[in-house]
């Protein structure tokens, strides 16, 4: 599943949602990212395209499933206005076995972080920029290219 929200994201709520019936799922791995206070920032402002971003996202989640062997992955994304210390994100990945949900979770993290389509706005003490992917990020999905479970 994916969803977009402008809502405050609960990550032990979606958690202990995600957990309910999983009696063959081996490993449930999670991530929740929250906005950090790097260098005056003081909010960080997302903008997506209604339909056309969930369906990217729903893509690679399949791909994810397919490529781990997920019994089942979820996507939940904030989107307009996110302070500094809430989540922004949260990704969870069932499998069979642990390592196919850490993969996988880290996969789908990796593909939100340099190439979801999103519009990210960082709100500073000295004005609003644009956030691009890093380096970093583009490198860390780059890794999958050659990294098969």
């Amino acid at each position: 599943m994916v969803r977009l929200s402008s809502d405050l994201i609960d990550p032990g709520a979606l958690l202990s949602a995600f957990l309910v019936g999983r009696s063959d799922t081996g490993g449930v791995v999670s991530f929740t990212g929250l906005v950090r206070a790097d260098e005056g920032v003081e909010a960080l402002e997302l903008e997506a395209y209604p339909g056309f971003t969930e369906a990217e996202i729903e893509r690679v989640r399949a791909q994810a499933l397919e490529r781990f062997t997920l019994d089942d992955a979820l996507c939940v994304h904030r989107i307009g206005r996110v302070a500094i210390g809430e989540p922004v994100v949260f990704v969870a990945a069932a499998a069979r076995h642990r390592r196919a949900a850490f993969e996988g979770a880290d996969y789908l993290m990796d593909y939100l972080k340099s190439q979801a389509p999103f519009w990210k706005k960082s709100h500073e003490r000295s004005g609003a920029r644009w956030i691009e992917p890093t380096e970093r990020d583009h490198a860390d999905l780059a890794r999958w290219e050659t990294h098969r479970p």
